[in-house]
């Protein structure tokens, strides 16, 4: 896989799963499709970047930085983005189920066909399989 960043060339990767990302400057990265399954991405800098059907299961991306993201369709299942800037991301059609978005900013968010089951919020509030909050 090639990943293409902002201003410079393109680099290739085997693999990202369970990669140490941590605090990260990966500011407009062409991940689409990536298996960043697992991977540390705690506080990285992902704004604008695009992770189109990207693979982020069980991914910690507590505090990232995904201001104008581009998630559509990509699998965030159980992944955790406590206090991650999600202001106008793209998340059409992501798979949320069970991740934890406590304290999360969804400010602008589209969130269009997601599946937000089992997805925290605040404490103690869960979304249902039928899309009403539960406490």
């Amino acid at each position: 896989m090639l990943v293409k960043f902002l201003d410079g060339p393109e680099k290739g990767f085997d693999t990202l799963q369970r990669a140490n990302l941590q605090r990260a400057d990966l500011r407009g990265v062409d991940l689409r499709g990536a298996d960043l399954r697992g991977a540390n991405l705690w506080e990285a800098n992902l704004r604008e970047a695009k992770l189109q059907r990207a693979n982020l299961r069980e991914a910690d991306l507590r505090g990232a930085n995904l201001r104008w993201v581009d998630l559509w369709e990509a699998d965030l299942r159980e992944a955790d983005l406590q206090w991650a800037d999600l202001q106008w991301a793209n998340l059409w059609g992501a798979k949320l189920q069970r991740a934890n978005l406590r304290e999360a900013d969804l400010r602008g968010a589209n969130l269009r066909g997601a599946d937000l089951t089992g997805a925290v919020f605040v404490s103690g509030w869960v979304v249902s399989k039928g899309g009403e909050v539960i406490n």
